[in-house]
Parts: C-alpha cells; structure tokens; sequence
C-alpha cells in the first residue's frame, strides 16, 4: 500500500512537472511572438551606442549599457575587468580629392591609426612601381617624402563573382579570373621584391617620410570592404572604397597624379581597463553548476557591428530577459557573459576560463552565438563522445518550425577557434556553436564598413531566442550532468569550409588571453 501510494505520488509529481515544463516552453515562445524586445534593444545598442572596438569609449559604454538593462530586469549583472588595452577614439574622418577634380571619397580612418592636425594633410598620391629588386624599391622610396602612397593591389572588377556567374558568358568569367590571378600575383611579387611582408612594408613608408597610406581591402561584395586597424604608427592609414580607390589607382598608372585632402581626428587615450559583461540567474538547487549563454560584445569600428557580434549579443540578452520572467528560479546558475576582445584573439573567453575555475569546472553547457543575422543552421557536438545524448534530448523541446533549419553533427570535432565556444572546448567544457544562416556574411558583413543595423533580419533573430532559451532552459533542468567524455580523434578529417583533408591536431588545448593590448607593448 505504502509502495502504492509513494508511487502515486511520484507520478503526481512527474505530471506536474511535466505541465510546469510546458508552461515555461509555452511562455517562451508566446514572449518572442508578442512581446520580444529585440527591436528596441537593437535600436539602442547599434544606433545610440554604435561599434564596440576594444579600447574604445564606446565598447565601455556598450558594457555600462549592458549591465544597467540586465539590473533592470531584476537580474545581477556586474563587470570583470580581465586587462588593460591601447585606448583609442574614432573622430571625424574626411577625404577629399582635390585634383585632377573635386570629389569626396567613401572612406574611413583604420582603427587605432594616428590622426592628423585639424587642419588635415594635402599631398599628391603616387604608387609603387614595378620593380626589379629591392634596390630599386630603395631608390624610389627616396622620392615618397611628403606624398599619400597607395597601398593595396589594384581590382578590375567591383562585381562579385556571383554576377559575373550568373550575367556573363563562361568565356568572360574565365577571363576575368584570369586577369584577377594575375594582377593579384604580380602585386605580391612585386612586394616580395621590395624585401617586405605586405605588414612590415608600412613601416618602411613611414619611414620614408610618406604623410599617409591609402589601402582598399575589398570584400569581393558591392560597396563592401574589409575594415581593421592600422599599421602605421605616426601617419594616418585611411581605407577607401572600391570605386574610389580604383580611381586613383588608375589616374597613378595612367600618369595623372592626383592631390588629396585628409581629415582625421581621433584620440589617443593612454592604457584603458577591459572587460566582460557578466549576469546570472542564480540557481536554487544546483546554484553552482552553470549554464553559460556566450557571445562577444566587441566589434571591429568600421561600421555599427551589427552582425558581428551584435545579433548573437542581442539573441542571449533577449533570452535572459525571457528566462528571467517565466524561468526565475532555475536549477542550475543561468549565466551570460558578454566577452571583450575576441577580434584580437578570444582574450575575454580566454580570461574567464582562466579567472574563473570553479565555475569552469561546473559548467553543464555553453551555447555560444556569432556568425551573423541568420537563423540557427547547424550545431556540432564539438567532438564530446555523448553529446547526442544530452543535446538531442534539449533540442527536443524546442519547436519543429525553429529545429526543422538545424542539422546536428554528433559527435562532431573540437573547435580549436574562431570564436568563444572554442576557449570553453579547450578546457573540457560542452561548449555549443549554433552557427547560423550565411547571409552572405562573409562577404558583406563580417569586418566590413557594412555591417550595419539594416543588414538584421529579425524573424531569424527572434528564432534564435526561442532556440537558446529552451535550450538553457532544458540544459538547467537536466537532472544529470552533461558528460564530458571526449571522442578518440581521427587521424585525419574534412576540413568542412575547404573540403580538404586536414592532420589532426589532437584536442586543442587552452590558450592564455593577451592581457596587455596597450601601445607600448
């Protein structure tokens, strides 16, 4: 009888559990419908914040930004200062052509680049010639003093191979390629003849006497280029789109030399503290094993940082607010950590794993988000032996109209980089990548002046919600501890972007953070 009723009572409990269970589902998803916050909380961090370069104003303020809109949500959230870095502000940047014409070019100073007096710099630009050795670059190098040198290779298409495929004939295309490969491989040799890198070259510039580099790191996208920092130390490096760059370039090689007029205004700062943004749901019967929400909240500064990563940032702010309304009290601690530093390296994940080893050690899971706008396409099992176990049974919950988009490698190979899961993957940690929809990403928005708040697709966003709240939900709930027995690595694989056999490298191991980002490095 005894036995009877106690398993009465479990049963009892079991079904209530179960409604609770789809009671928090239910919420979840009826909040991202309804009520999702995304919208605003993206109007607020792109266009009133803006980019969040390491070392910036503008990265602290996105962190106090971050901490106060968690407070008000009733959920602790503080910041861990992990370093120091070069502090750095973006000004005004202004480039004009003034002859053979007047026109303003699109462009923008590289970050952390010098900037010139207010007055700006007017000076002719030339070119690197052809050259046959490195004698000859000497000889010319004596005639750069007091010009603008151009310092990337010329393009003889701003089309995007997609067009080209698509509108021209076969014939064309090939030739295009053709022509593209050979301007590409006459330009670096003619650098390696300089005695060189394509880095150091900088250097010798300004050495020289040069008053400033213009490069044009095209993204093969319309309008789009690759935007990172400088490599000049005492002139301004400034990139200029396509259109412009290819201009000039051509104006030089046709024997007409322009004159243009640079403004660049920004502030060197002195060392700065960086941080991350930390917040937790604290966890009232296993308060000390973690669920982790991860993505990085710093951003290169050519444009608002948008796809890269201010989605993934919104996604796990969204979530948290979500849990912390319907999933107030959760099982295990609920924790996000919003990671300074990943463009140069990982350094904030890296730190937390290496300041933080209790909670390390305790972690059932990190879902880590990065690559974009798109909706969640693809999960890896990161090379843990049991992870379809645990993550199959997680992913169960979440609704087949998000879930019907995701395929699952299990178990999947260890992340050794790219972005924050892999320092969690390093240490032994279940760490998830929910890598998303392409977009055309890589080309249009990733490190480019485009990445912009125009460029978000919110239907996909929102989905992204509801996939990583369940998905924390369900890890919290998990009565056992996600394994983290690892698979006996091949001796060779795929690599899944090329297609080409690659060694293993064994699992990756953990990599100290680069502290010290400052200017006297």
């Amino acid at each position: 009888m005894k036995k009877f009723i106690s398993l009465f009572f479990l049963l009892i409990i079991s079904f209530l559990n179960a409604q609770n269970s789809d009671s928090v589902i239910k919420n979840i998803i009826d909040e991202v419908k309804n009520n999702s916050h995304v919208e605003k909380l993206s109007h607020e961090l792109f266009d009133l914040v803006g980019p969040r370069l390491v070392g910036t104003p503008q990265m602290k303020n996105a962190h106090d930004w971050a901490v106060e809109k968690y407070k008000s949500w009733g959920i602790n959230s503080y910041l861990h200062q992990w370093g120091i870095w070069r502090g750095w502000e973006r000004g005004i940047t202004h480039i004009d052509m003034l002859k053979p014409r007047v026109r303003t070019l699109n462009g923008r100073q590289l970050a952390w680049s010098p900037s010139t007096s207010k007055r700006g710099v007017t000076a002719e630009v030339t070119k690197v010639p052809e050259i046959d050795n490195k004698e000859d670059f000497d000889s010319w190098l004596k005639t750069v003093k007091g010009k603008f040198i151009l310092v990337s290779q010329n393009q003889i298409t701003g089309r995007p191979d997609s067009q080209w495929e698509e509108y021209a004939t076969p014939e064309s295309f090939e030739k295009m390629k053709e022509q593209r490969d050979k301007i590409s491989e006459n330009w670096y040799s003619n650098i390696r003849k300089t005695g060189y890198g394509y880095r150091d070259i900088s250097k010798a510039f300004e050495d020289a006497g040069a008053v400033g580099l213009i490069s044009s790191y095209w993204s093969r996208a319309f309008g789009a280029n690759k935007v990172f920092s400088a490599r000049t130390d005492k002139i301004p490096n400034v990139d200029v789109n396509l259109e412009d760059y290819t201009m000039l370039y051509r104006m030089v090689e046709n024997g007409t030399t322009p004159t243009v007029k640079i403004i660049s205004t920004s502030k060197e700062l002195g060392d700065v503290p960086t941080f991350n943004t930390l917040a937790e749901i604290k966890g009232v019967e296993k308060p000390n094993e973690y669920v982790i929400l991860s993505a990085h909240f710093d951003s290169w500064d050519g444009s608002q940082g948008t796809t890269d990563n201010g989605t993934g940032t919104i996604v796990m702010m969204e979530a948290m607010r979500i849990l912390k309304k319907f999933y107030p009290n959760p099982k295990r601690t609920i924790m996000v950590g919003h990671w300074g530093s990943e463009e140069q390296g990982l350094n904030g994940s890296r730190a937390f794993v290496e300041d933080y080893p209790n909670i390390v050690e305790n972690i059932q899971a990190v879902f880590n988000q990065d690559n974009g706008t798109g909706r969640v396409v693809s999960i890896s099992g990161q090379g843990f032996l049991n992870s379809y176990d645990y993550l199959s049974d997680w992913l169960s919950s979440v609704p087949q109209d998000v879930t019907k988009h995701i395929e699952t490698d299990f178990p999947g190979m260890p992340g050794s980089g790219g972005t924050d899961h892999a320092s969690f993957v390093a240490a032994g940690v279940p760490a998830f990548n929910l890598s998303a929809l392409d977009w055309e990403y890589w080309n249009y928005t990733w490190h480019t002046n485009l990445d912009s708040y125009d460029k978000i697709v919110f239907d996909d966003l929102k989905n992204n919600v509801i996939l990583t709240a369940i998905l924390a939900y369900k890890a919290s709930e998990d009565p056992d501890q996600a394994s983290r027995e690892k698979r006996v690595l091949p001796e060779s694989s795929v690599n899944p972007r090329t297609g080409r056999m690659m060694r293993a490298r064994g699992w990756p191991s953990v990599r100290k953070p680069n502290r010290d980002g400052t200017s006297s490095k």
